[in-house]
Order: structure tokens, then C-alpha cells, then sequence
């Protein structure tokens, strides 16, 4: 996770009252972070939520695009302060969500990170625990945990 977010890219009381408005301030913040336009994630965002909802159950979704400009996988993680309807695929409302932008062509290292992500957020613990933080500070450290141990 340490190369996919930043202490900076995580929103630990994020405010929005539906799924678009969710999308939009992730899509703000991912443009602070990347560079990017807002507008140009925001729509890749939408653009993906219209093949199929990025709500993967359990108040969970992972949101992701891929933009032309970028030079890696960035990841921006936020816990709503009060869970918003997503169309998720078991009707539960969200209030996890960790969106992945990828340049076009990353291929592989997209589907790693997707993958990456979503083992992660299965684990219920590690929900329960980044659902009862409340900083931003302690939600990185707790999806960065144990991770420099991991690559020795």
C-alpha cells in the first residue's frame, strides 16, 4: 500500500450525501495529488460506475479509472462520516472507499492493485478498525501496517 497512498491521500471524515457527490470530492482530491484535472477523473469515475457500480459490498467500494497523463498507480482512500447510497452489489450503503487511478497503460499493475485493495478491505477486522479511526493519520497507519516488515 505505502506505493499506491500518502499520509496526504487519505480523507478520514469525508462529508457527502450520495454516491456522485462521494465521486467528487474523491476526484478533488485525487487531482490535488496527481496534477490532473478534476473534472477528467470525476468523469472516468462516472464512466466506470455506468458499466457496472464499484460498490463491492460489506459498505465497501473501490471506485477506479485509468487517465492518459499519470506516471503510476495513485490511490486515494476516505471513511464517510455517514454511509451513502452506492447501488453496491448487496444494497448496503458505503462508507469505505479507496479509489485507484492508473495511467492507460498499466495493464497488469492496475489488476494488481485492484486485487491488492480488495484483499485488504475483505478483511472485517481491518474495517471494523479503519471505521473507528478517525484521523488520517491513524487510517494510513493502519492500511500501511505492517508492510516494511513484509518486504525484508
Amino acid at each position: 500500500m505505502i506505493d499506491l497512498i500518502t499520509p496526504q491521500s487519505i480523507i478520514a471524515n469525508l462529508r457527502a450525501g450520495s454516491k456522485k457527490q462521494a465521486l467528487q470530492e474523491l476526484a478533488k482530491k485525487a487531482a490535488e495529488l496527481t496534477g490532473q484535472h478534476e473534472r477528467a477523473i470525476f468523469d472516468v469515475l462516472l464512466e466506470r460506475e455506468r458499466l457496472g457500480t464499484t460498490g463491492v459490498g460489506h459498505g465497501i467500494a473501490i471506485p477506479h479509472g485509468k487517465l492518459a497523463n499519470l506516471d503510476r498507480v495513485h490511490g486515494v482512500f476516505a471513511r464517510l462520516e455517514r454511509p451513502v447510497d452506492f447501488d453496491a452489489i448487496d444494497d448496503q450503503p458505503v462508507d469505505l472507499m479507496f479509489l485507484l487511478l492508473a495511467p492507460e497503460a498499466a495493464g497488469a499493475d492496475h489488476l494488481k492493485a485492484l486485487a491488492r485493495v480488495s484483499r485488504l478491505l475483505r478483511d472485517g477486522t481491518m474495517c471494523d478498525k479503519l471505521r473507528g479511526s478517525d484521523s488520517s493519520e491513524a487510517i494510513y497507519a493502519l492500511l500501511t501496517q505492517g508492510e516494511a516488515s513484509h518486504a525484508a
